[in-house]
């Protein structure tokens, strides 16, 4: 009995991502994202540095892994901006920048993959955005998706 207590007040403390729908991203999600991108990336051999924002473009949460440079980590935040901005990866932004006059130079736009909208886990609401950078842009990509579904969000809106 005493067990099962202590298990329901630790659930009640650490949370689940499934417990309530998220309608921000805040600093506890945020470092689940890192931490998720960062597993991803040591299982691969990789060093990214990963940043989170919210949906206004803030910092939230980062991180510049060992072998990272200062340069990857100014990128990731850039990507997780545009993203957060836009709503959708940057992987899609060089065909919106070729289709769509004007776009390349628009605000927060960014070419290269990496950068990954968050979503709420119904897919309705966008949270921010993830961006990873200092390996190859499919990697990259790849990382921040690992870090949302990892903390139990979607990288896309639902259809």
């Amino acid at each position: 009995m005493r067990i099962a207590v202590l298990a329901g007040a630790l659930a009640l403390m650490v949370g689940t991502p499934a417990q309530a729908q998220q309608t921000m991203l805040d600093a506890r999600t945020a470092q689940a994202i890192v931490a998720g991108c960062a597993a991803h990336a040591t299982t691969k051999k990789q060093s990214h540095a990963i940043a989170v924002v919210d949906v206004g473009g803030h910092l939230i949460a980062a991180l510049k892994m060992d072998r990272s440079s200062s340069g990857a980590m100014d990128f990731s935040i850039e990507k997780a901006v545009a993203v957060a901005a836009w709503g959708f990866p940057t992987a899609g932004m060089e065909e919106a920048a070729t289709g769509t006059p004007g776009f390349a130079r628009a605000p927060n736009v960014v070419t290269v993959a990496g950068g990954v909208p968050v979503w709420s886990t119904d897919g309705r609401t966008r949270l921010g955005g993830v961006g990873a950078s200092g390996e190859d842009p499919k990697d990259d990509a790849a990382c921040a998706e690992a870090g949302i579904r990892a903390s139990g969000l979607r990288t896309a809106r639902a259809t």
